[in-house]
């Protein structure tokens, strides 16, 4: 059996490894962030969220945003991601710092960021 790694994944298929650091664009195709990593549902396998940094400077300051997954369009051209949301939108945002400890198990903060987003819970 080939061992799965970082260089031998399909176009379709992306390792995790390789999504943080991806630029995230909106539809104009004006820089908003990048993904700073990306989260799992343990029990279904399937990505909940991006967790796009955004603001601050060399990473000092910028805020980390979870943007529902179902929310992203990877673009060729762009070689990044692109979501249907302008800087007023994100800077409203549920959003956490570094070092703030999120509770990923609460759903009202899940329920929060979806709807803020419009986007149906992942989980439905």
């Amino acid at each position: 059996m080939t061992e799965l790694s970082s260089d031998n994944v399909g176009d379709q298929i992306i390792a995790a490894d390789k999504v943080a650091g991806t630029e995230v664009y909106n539809r104009a195709g004006e820089n908003i962030g990048s993904v700073n990593s990306i989260m799992i549902d343990k029990a279904s396998g399937r990505v909940a969220y991006a967790i796009m940094s955004f603001g601050g400077f060399l990473g000092i300051g910028s805020r980390h945003h979870p943007l529902p997954w179902g929310m992203l369009k990877y673009d060729t051209r762009l070689g990044g991601y692109v979501v249907d949301i302008d800087k007023r939108i994100l800077e409203d945002a549920p959003s956490y710092e570094s070092d703030d400890d999120v509770d990923w198990t609460d759903r009202g903060y899940a329920k929060r960021v979806h709807s803020h987003y419009n986007i149906p819970p992942y989980w439905m």
